[in-house]
């Protein structure tokens, strides 16, 4: 069983990489483009909308909303194209999603002011 979960998350790493490369690829049909964009950017970010550090929430994402991310993208992709795009990921390493960073970064920093904002001026 474990040499199964194991397996099951090399997958799932190499196909974010291969998405990640679909989203780039002009071959891509665009709403899967779209999606595979987005799910590889999420995935690939090094800080989570939910933070990890929260009780079972910050877990929910990597659990549920990745693997289904992928799973949607992946159907969008023809197979073929698929196949082409693991290859390749298994020849690169980790990309590194810096805007997506920045813009998960932004999110939380306004989502704080947000809720400051609205603490005090229930406190006045």
């Amino acid at each position: 069983m474990l040499t199964r979960i194991k397996s099951w998350a090399r997958d799932l790493k190499r196909d974010v990489v291969a998405l990640w490369i679909a989203a780039r690829s002009p071959r891509t049909p665009m709403a899967a483009k779209l999606v595979a964009g987005a799910v590889a950017a999420y995935a690939l970010s090094p800080i989570d909308l939910i933070p990890d550090f929260i009780p079972v929430l910050g877990y929910l994402d990597d659990l549920l909303i990745v693997p289904l991310g992928i799973a949607l993208a992946v159907r969008l992709i023809p197979a073929a194209l698929m196949v082409e795009f693991r290859a390749e990921a298994v020849a690169l390493a980790k990309p590194i999603n810096r805007p997506m960073a920045m813009a998960i970064v932004v999110l939380w920093i306004v989502a704080c002011l947000t809720a400051a904002a609205w603490c005090w001026s229930k406190l006045r």
